[in-house]
């Protein structure tokens, strides 16, 4: 090789190595944040998960959305994570009292609805019609979705009657394992009407009509957010739920239909 070539040479391994020099130089290896969140939770937390990364070009934000009770399930059994929001008090609390997650805290609320298929076979109009629907789908007993669509077929039954009560329950069909799971049926008309939580069903404004829970039987539904007390990136971890629980946060929240919170509250 000959002088020239060895100069060229030189120059582009300078150039390959410059920008990891570079990156050392400027803080390090790139860090991952690890997020379990609720399924319902997909959009607006990865629309925060945009501008956090451009406040620590450093670090990459990698989430896990799936039903509560399969993340608190996943982190019990020793899943490196740093942040935990749940869809209800439940599953976040048993791994508050397990000593595996810190001072969770709410940060939204939100308020499940009835949602039908685009073209509403079963022509439903209100809660009140759901005996007319043939195939129902909810969520499973231990998902926080199932939960709350429990509780609220067993306030039905006292307002519209026991009838009204066997009638709905017979008309289930599937028990879903997270409410993204319910959402999807129903939109792909797999279900004459389904339980979500009201930001999902805005989510697929173009597959589904929302039908709206009477309040005497709703339920409202809290989301508590927490760090792992084994968090491998604790400092991260914090900056995250700050920026959950910033105005920029809940105003995200807000757009995607979820209640802020303006003072947080522990349990």
């Amino acid at each position: 090789m000959n002088r020239r070539k060895l100069v060229v040479a030189a120059l582009v391994g300078a150039c390959a190595i410059a920008p990891l020099f570079a990156m050392r130089a400027s803080g390090g290896e790139a860090q991952e944040l690890v997020v379990f969140a609720a399924a319902s939770l997909r959009e607006v937390f990865q629309g925060m998960a945009l501008k956090f990364e451009r406040q620590h070009p450093n670090c990459k934000v990698r989430f896990n959305f799936a039903g509560s009770q399969d993340l608190r399930v996943q982190i019990e059994q020793g899943a490196r994570v740093d942040v935990f929001a749940s869809a209800d008090w439940k599953h976040m609390k048993l791994l508050a009292d397990g000593g595996v997650a810190s001072e969770p805290v709410v940060f939204a609320r939100n308020l499940p609805v009835v949602v039908v298929p685009k073209s509403n076979p079963a022509k439903l109009r209100s809660f009140a019609d759901l005996p007319k629907a043939t195939h129902l789908v909810v969520g499973a007993a231990e998902v926080p979705i199932g939960a709350y669509t429990e509780a609220i077929f067993a306030a039905a039954g006292k307002l519209y009657g026991q009838a009204f009560h066997a009638q709905i329950l017979a008309r289930v069909r599937s028990h879903e394992l997270n409410v993204r799971q319910v959402l999807t049926k129903v939109a792909l008309g797999e279900g004459d009407a389904g339980i979500v939580y009201k930001t999902d069903a805005l989510t697929m404004p173009d597959k589904v009509q929302m039908i709206e829970i009477p309040s005497q039987i709703n339920i409202v539904a809290e989301y508590p957010i927490a760090i792992l007390q084994v968090a491998p990136h604790p400092d991260l971890a914090r900056a995250f739920v700050k920026l959950v629980l910033s105005r920029e946060g809940q105003n995200a929240l807000a757009e995607a239909g979820f209640s802020q919170v303006e003072k947080q509250r522990t349990k």
